[in-house]
């Protein structure tokens, strides 16, 4: 194979961190959030993080959004990004469709094409017919629909995820696990998606990376090499699900030993 066909077949990376550590305060007050961190995330990945409460799950994810910095090492991102929380976040006194236009508006689209855009993206979530409720008239799984296409509407390259189905009931959260995997083969973005639900984590990811408790390090990386679409509750993935808990545990008692 020639060196161009050889380039041509390499992913391409959307996100790298390198050697990454955030320390939180001085001195004898200091806090170690993450210590030498490194992660490679390639273009059109979908990876979670499992790891125990203060691994350092959301810390990673806003050093990637540009909400704080880095003690040391390098975070490298590659396209633009879009942070989408546990909690809708929507503006209550904006309809749906007012909360997606003001999405597109920040992200310079013209006003004359804004309304195609915000309907299309309402389609792609399946809530064309709520584009003039208020998000109060909405179920909790309907506001997290227009959470991410307000995401979506920002050209995101890389869509960072916060538990944002954690609120959520199970059913409609495995309903939204459909919702995500289609929208993100459709568009073939890149998604980072934190959960403390390791059969979540397995119904949704290519990767899964498993996080030490505080300071977050990388401890192991389980590639899901299961046939999609997957079943939260189906037997494979629930006996991978098994393992990785079983690694979990182990860094958690690990970290109760110190």
């Amino acid at each position: 194979m020639s060196s161009a066909s050889a380039a041509a077949l390499t992913p391409t990376v959307a996100l790298h961190l390198d050697a990454v550590s955030k320390v939180y305060g001085d001195g004898a007050a200091a806090v170690p959030a993450l210590d030498r961190l490194s992660l490679r995330v390639e273009q059109g990945e979908l990876v979670c993080l499992v790891g125990a409460s203060g691994c350092g799950k959301t810390t990673l994810l806003n050093l990637v959004a540009g909400l704080d910095e880095a003690t040391s090492g390098a975070v490298q991102a590659h396209g633009r990004i879009a942070l989408m929380f546990q909690e809708a976040a929507l503006f209550p006194w904006l309809t749906v469709q007012g909360n997606i236009d003001l999405a597109l508006k920040l992200a310079g689209v013209p006003k004359a094409e804004r309304r195609a855009r915000a309907d299309e993206l309402l389609e792609l979530v399946h809530l064309q017919d709520f584009g003039a409720k208020r998000p109060h008239e909405l179920s909790g799984g309907m506001r997290q629909r227009v959470a991410l296409a307000r995401a979506l509407a920002q050209h995101a390259d890389i869509l960072l995820m916060d538990e944002p189905f954690g609120a959520l009931d199970a059913m409609t959260r495995d309903l939204l696990h459909d919702e995500l995997e289609r929208i993100w083969q459709r568009a073939g973005i890149t998604i980072v998606f934190v959960t403390h639900n390791v059969r979540e984590a397995v119904r949704l990811a290519d990767r899964v990376v498993l996080l030490s408790s505080r300071p977050g390090r990388v401890v192991e990386v389980f590639r899901v090499d299961l046939d999609r679409p997957r079943r939260i509750d189906g037997p494979d993935e629930a006996a991978f699900a098994a393992h990785i808990t079983d690694q979990l545990r182990a860094e958690v008692a690990r970290h109760g030993r110190r």
